[in-house]
Order: C-alpha cells, then sequence, then structure tokens
C-alpha cells in the first residue's frame, strides 16, 4: 500500500512519465506574437470534440468562464445560475469585479434547476432594471457531488433560454465525466449552448489548462479578452502538450474513477454515523455528512491525513473526497479500511 491517498481533488494528479515526454518534445511557438502549433492542435481538437467552430486554450477555467459570461453581458446586465455553482461560489465574483456583471441565483436540488423555475426570470425592458442575458449551467455539478445533469432537463432549459432571447454557457469542467457516466459524447452535451468551457487539470489528468469553445467570431473576441485577463501565453505549447495528451489517453478511462467513486460510497453506505450527500454517486465525487457525536468533519479531516488519507474538509459536518487517474482501487480499499479505524478513535 503507497500513501498519502490523495482524495482531496483530482486536480492533485501529477503527469504521467508518458505525459511528461509528450510535453518535453512539444513543438512550440509565440502563441501571443503568431502561433503555437502544439497550442493550435489542442484547439482543434478540443473544438472538434465538442463540436464548435473553434476553441481557445486558456490557463484555468475560472479564466474561460469568466470571459465567456464578460463577452455574453455587458455591464449592468445579469446572468442566471445555480445558487450553488462554480461560477458564483469559488471565482471571486469575477464577473462583477471584472466585467460589471450581476448574478441572479435559483436554488437547485444538488446543483439541477427545473425548467420551471426560470419562468418569469427574464425581466422586462424597463430603465430601471437590471437587462437578463445569459444562463450559465454546470455540469457535472462540484457541489452537488458530480451530480450529472439530466439531459432532458438541460435541453429544455437551453431551448427556453433561446426563445426568451438569452445566451447559453456551460460549465463543463468535468464534462467528459457526464460523458463517461451517460454515454451521451460531449458534442451532444455541448450542442445546446453557445458557449462550452471544459477543464483539462481535472480527471483528464493535465497539469494546467481549461478551453473555451463557441462560435468563431465569439473566440476571436475570446482572444482579446483573454489578453486583457492577462492570459496571453508565449510558447503555451508546453502546458497544451499535457492538455493533448490528456484528451488523447485520458478520456475513456474517466470510467474507472467513477468505479473507485462507486466503491468508496457503499463503504459509506454501510457506515454508522455517516451519510452520503447524493445518493448514489454518479462520477467521482464523493460528499458525505459526520454525524455530530462523532465530532467535526475538520476533525476527521485531521485525524484522516495523520493515517495517510487525505481528504477535504467542506462544511462543518461534510467531507469531500474525489477519486482519479494517481489513486488506484487497491488504494481505495486502503482508504476505506483507514476511515473505519479512524471513526472509532475520534468518537
Amino acid at each position: 500500500m503507497t500513501f498519502p491517498i490523495d482524495l482531496r481533488s483530482d486536480t492533485v494528479t501529477q503527469p504521467s512519465p508518458a505525459m511528461r515526454q509528450f510535453m518535453a518534445q512539444a513543438e512550440v511557438g509565440d502563441a501571443v506574437i503568431d502561433i503555437d502549433p502544439t497550442t493550435e492542435r489542442l484547439e482543434k481538437l478540443t473544438a472538434e470534440m465538442l463540436g464548435k467552430e473553434a476553441a481557445i486554450f486558456m490557463p484555468s477555467g475560472s479564466m474561460t468562464n469568466q470571459i465567456a459570461i464578460r463577452l455574453h453581458c455587458q455591464p449592468g446586465d445579469e446572468f442566471l445560475c445555480e445558487e450553488n455553482c462554480h461560477v458564483y461560489n469559488y471565482e471571486q465574483a469575477a464577473f462583477a469585479q471584472l466585467s460589471g456583471v450581476v448574478a441572479r441565483t435559483l436554488p437547485g436540488e444538488h446543483g439541477v434547476l427545473s425548467p420551471e423555475q426560470f419562468e418569469g426570470t427574464v425581466r422586462p425592458e424597463n430603465d430601471h432594471l437590471v437587462r437578463t442575458k445569459l444562463v450559465c449551467l454546470e455540469n457535472t455539478h462540484n457541489r452537488g457531488s458530480g451530480k450529472v445533469q439530466p439531459f432532458d432537463v438541460f435541453q429544455k432549459i437551453t431551448n427556453w433560454a433561446g426563445e426568451n432571447g438569452l445566451k447559453t454557457h456551460l460549465d463543463g469542467a468535468r464534462l467528459f465525466n457526464a460523458a463517461a457516466a451517460t454515454g451521451i459524447s460531449v458534442a451532444d452535451w455541448s450542442a445546446m449552448f453557445d458557449t462550452v468551457s471544459v477543464c483539462f487539470s481535472k480527471g483528464l489528468g493535465a497539469p494546467v489548462g481549461s478551453a473555451l469553445a463557441g462560435p468563431a467570431d465569439f473566440i476571436k473576441q475570446a482572444k482579446r479578452a483573454r489578453k486583457l485577463f492577462g492570459g496571453g501565453m508565449r510558447q503555451s505549447g508546453i502546458i497544451a502538450a499535457g492538455a493533448l495528451f490528456a484528451l488523447q489517453n485520458n478520456v475513456s478511462r474517466l470510467s474507472e474513477d467513477h468505479e473507485k467513486s462507486a466503491k468508496l460510497a457503499d463503504s459509506i453506505r454501510q457506515t454508522e454515523g455517516l451519510r452520503l450527500d447524493v445518493d448514489p454517486v454518479e462520477t467521482n465525487i464523493v460528499i458525505f455528512s459526520i454525524d455530530q457525536q462523532l465530532g467535526t468533519a475538520a476533525q476527521l479531516q485531521a485525524a484522516l491525513a495523520e493515517r495517510g488519507v487525505k481528504v477535504l474538509s467542506v462544511a462543518p459536518q461534510k467531507i469531500r473526497m474525489v477519486t482519479h487517474l494517481d489513486v488506484s482501487m487497491l488504494q481505495i480499499d486502503g482508504a476505506i479500511e483507514v476511515i473505519k479505524q479512524t471513526l472509532p478513535a475520534l468518537a
């Protein structure tokens, strides 16, 4: 058994030797002055896989999301989103700080909204009112235990948005996980959205980067906005190569991570004092609550860390564990055993 076993996030993965070799051999150029050929290959492949005209590589998913919001909206506009989504909770309200845009949140069930909730949310044309311009959704849902959004619900919401003159953006940081869990291609998930953001540094295992995909003219504007946000990169092919390798080699294996999380979830389900937030677990994120008589999430996190298992406390009584390519099924078995040994000592 190899310790530590790091289940804090799927962002903790290390580039494999093969990925490092691929990155070291990447053909590069100045992507600001001219073209970086490896970055261009990544962007073309991403656009092709998502079924969009074009894509642009950026350092982070926060940047891709925020540039999408900035370009879909003008200062004084608002976008509609679920109250626990990433763009609202984990990106420092950059839409307000950098673009003068406001968010109107709707309460979801583990991140899932119903089409009926959107009725009456578009504000009428009035000089006193903010202008409603965009619907932003997330799939899979981070704070919803990796919940996959129902495909038919997405279709109804995005159809409603189009009928009401609103643009749509998908925060698809873990969209490849949604595709692996459902068998629905990333292109089919993306087809109903004007723009889509995907992340390479989560389940796909690349060290850096995300991409924004959409119409060619929109992506041309996004390149200018990326420069404004400080995201213009020179020989970006070094890191783009990691993302390119991930797309070419690590997509089909995502279901393995889901099998690992299912095994973790089954153990939590059978452990007295622990309760899954979402059951069944659909992808690679397991969030569970701990009964107060056993202690707090912070105490459990610390106790597990002492025994070589790293997890994340996300609320006073909630722990998150995320499976990924750097944790084997044998290590999952080890983590399960450590949790069983730790809980009695904690109480």
